[in-house]
């Protein structure tokens, strides 16, 4: 079948077939290799979207794929009414980067904030001496996303994300990020948590300073409240330490962490410090397909390579003058680049409007990126990505800018 009737039939059935709740851009990908992507016309596309900082590795990476082949031929799926020793194995090494404590397994980021939620409910009724109900409320960030379940809805302060489907799940109050009073103003006899993600992501790029991450960790000690940290999109060595609160030294009671984990292959988890590991029991939480031996034998091998390759500190030593050659955009076109903000190789670039033509025009130039926070463009390269792969980046975007200049 030629390239284009592939492309109509592949449209069509989208047409015919696939819920419209996408607004999704008129591409087909096919293939991919480490940075790059190619559609069903044959183009090739710098790809700094990651599968919104899923493919930590890049595109089929041969460790990666070996693992999930070799496994696929031995064991896929068992249930967690038993043991798989991959399962276990991974759980010891999260441990090794998060701390002493417990891990559970799941599918996605969404599911490990639903987990965490269900954790402050434990936690506040052990606080409330057993009394359920009476110690329930989560302070969360304003301009948060943790996922787009009712109790991750409810926690995102955001109208295009819960408009058409409130009545939310109560429980949550909303203060300012990195304005600490504004949080401990919140906190009463009701309040189980503070649920905060170290960077927004979807919210604009919006990081935690380290000063506000140790304000909300002596808040938490001092009230008895959990600090847990949804790691979804900022973790797994995406700026250049394991999870983003590593570089302010602080560790939280709890993380949620997903999308880099798998490396494309669906997994999400919850690490649980020791002051709360107990709280989950038999019967008070579960799921089928979280932490089967092939997903965790991917997030070993995404683990592998990220330790193998010393990945991290590659982010950490590239990213410095890819900032600073993202940063001379806003310089040599301040009509349209307002400046930049992220950690390693979690990039927003504040554009002065609207960036869908922006990125409209960096896909027809070659470069994949999403958006983020209204006027934001995402820059999500895979921990792979070389030098010259992010000066292509700069130069991609710096292009786009003269052309509409």
């Amino acid at each position: 079948m030629q390239p284009s009737i592939v492309r109509t039939h592949t449209a069509d059935l989208y047409d015919a077939h696939v819920l419209k709740n996408y607004a999704r851009a008129a591409l087909t990908l096919v293939r991919g290799r480490g940075s790059l992507v190619w559609d069903d016309q044959g183009r090739q596309f710098l790809d700094f979207t990651s599968g919104i900082a899923v493919n930590a590795l890049g595109h089929c990476h041969p460790h990666w794929v070996a693992a999930i082949q070799r496994q696929a031929g031995e064991l896929i799926h068992t249930s967690n009414l038993f043991r798989n020793s991959n399962q276990g194995e991974l759980a010891r090494r999260l441990v090794g980067y998060a701390g002493p404590g417990r891990v559970f397994f799941c599918n996605s980021g969404a599911e490990a904030n639903e987990a965490l939620l269900k954790l402050a409910r434990l936690h506040g009724m052990r606080k409330a001496g057993g009394e359920e109900g009476k110690c329930y409320k989560v302070i969360c960030a304003k301009q948060a996303f943790h996922g787009r379940t009712f109790g991750g809805m409810s926690a995102t302060p955001q109208e295009k994300i819960q408009k058409g489907f409130r009545p939310m799940t109560p429980g949550f109050v909303f203060a300012d990020l990195n304005d600490l009073a504004s949080f401990e103003a919140l906190i009463d006899e009701q309040s189980a948590a503070i649920f905060v993600e170290t960077i927004q992501g979807e919210g604009g790029v919006h990081a935690c300073t380290t000063e506000f991450l140790h304000g909300l960790r002596q808040l938490c000690d001092r009230h008895n409240l959990l600090l847990m940290l949804d790691e979804v999109q900022c973790g797994i060595g995406r700026t250049g330490a394991f999870y983003a609160f590593d570089h302010a030294g602080v560790r939280p009671d709890a993380i949620g962490m997903a999308k880099g984990l798998g490396g494309g292959f669906p997994i999400g988890a919850m690490w649980v410090g020791e002051r709360a590991g107990d709280l989950f029991q038999p019967g008070s939480h579960g799921t089928t397909f979280g932490g089967t031996p092939l997903a965790c034998a991917a997030a070993l091998a995404v683990l592998d390579v990220l330790e193998r390759e010393r990945l991290m500190e590659s982010v950490r030593l590239n990213s410095v003058r890819w900032h600073a050659d993202l940063k001379k955009l806003a310089v040599d076109f301040p009509s349209q680049v307002l400046g930049l903000r992220g950690l390693g190789f979690m990039v927003g670039i504040q554009m002065s409007g609207d960036p869908s033509p922006y990125i409209a025009a960096l896909r027809e130039a070659g470069l994949l990126v999403p958006s983020a926070g209204g006027n934001v463009v995402r820059l999500l390269p895979p921990l792979t990505a070389t030098v010259a792969e992010l000066d292509q980046s700069v130069e991609f975007f710096r292009s786009v800018l003269s052309a509409r200049a």
